[in-house]
């Protein structure tokens, strides 16, 4: 039973939470919805077109970080199957999601909300035009190809090579908002893994200006990549692939 979406949640720290939730409604051009949850810890970042797929929440303990949503018809089922594959449950709230770690240890949570219509890129000023559309799981070597194999399982979606030995990434089937890219990472044995979001854009140059006017500091840039952080320091990239298909020209 593969997912019928994938969402990721933007897991921000207390003292990261309005300036990111600023930095990544410009960044998407998406509006930020009413906040909800007993605190109002929650909100979504709503497209202008399509569901959504970009969630936030405060993080009231820990720093920043991600963790994916994974839609499925009944998550007790799929909590089964996952727990064979080596996750482990870390929780069962009485709303009816359940929340999960990968082997490695990335959190995830099996959920039953309905969404099915895939977001068109956003158009800037210029004629370029970009879209988040990927999460690249970074996970040390030790742990690399344990967690591949299991994202493959617990989502079902095939695996493919890519050109670079270090990743791999999950064919996305039609219609689904996000790609999975896996990349192995050159982090000492117990390094914890985390995820990192990745934009389509059809102009990386004048993407990086836009982004960095709006708050971000690039990182490093590579031939067809540049890895940027937002204002709370969470990295993430602008990569030179079409925002439309996913894929490098």
């Amino acid at each position: 039973m593969s997912p019928f979406w994938v969402s990721a949640f933007l897991d921000l720290a207390a003292p990261d939470l309005e300036r990111g939730l600023a930095f990544w409604s410009a960044v998407t051009g998406y509006d930020v919805s009413p906040r909800r949850g007993a605190t109002d810890e929650f909100a979504t970042l709503v497209p202008p077109d399509g569901d959504d797929f970009l969630r936030v929440q405060r993080r009231d303990e820990g720093p920043s970080r991600i963790h994916l949503d994974l839609h499925v018809s009944d998550p007790g089922a799929l909590t089964e199957h996952a727990v064979a594959l080596g996750a482990t449950v870390l929780a069962r709230p009485e709303q009816g999601y359940v929340v999960l770690a990968s082997p490695a240890g990335l959190t995830f949570c099996f959920v039953r909300h309905v969404c099915r219509t895939r977001a068109r890129p956003a158009a800037w000023p210029g004629g370029g035009s970009s879209l988040v559309d990927q999460v690249c799981l970074d996970v040390a070597a030790p742990e690399h190809q344990r967690e591949w194999a299991f994202w493959r399982d617990v989502t079902g979606w095939e695996l493919v090579d890519s050109a670079f030995e270090e990743l791999h990434s999950l064919l996305r089937p039609t219609g689904q908002p996000l790609r999975f890219l896996l990349q192995r990472t050159d982090d000492a044995p117990g390094t914890p893994p985390r995820i990192h979001l990745d934009l389509a854009t059809s102009d990386r140059a004048a993407e990086t200006r836009r982004h960095v006017g709006l708050g971000a500091r690039v990182l490093s840039t590579h031939d067809l990549w540049t890895v940027l952080a937002d204002p709370g320091g969470s990295s993430y990239c602008l990569t030179d692939r079409d925002p439309a298909t996913g894929l490098l020209p």
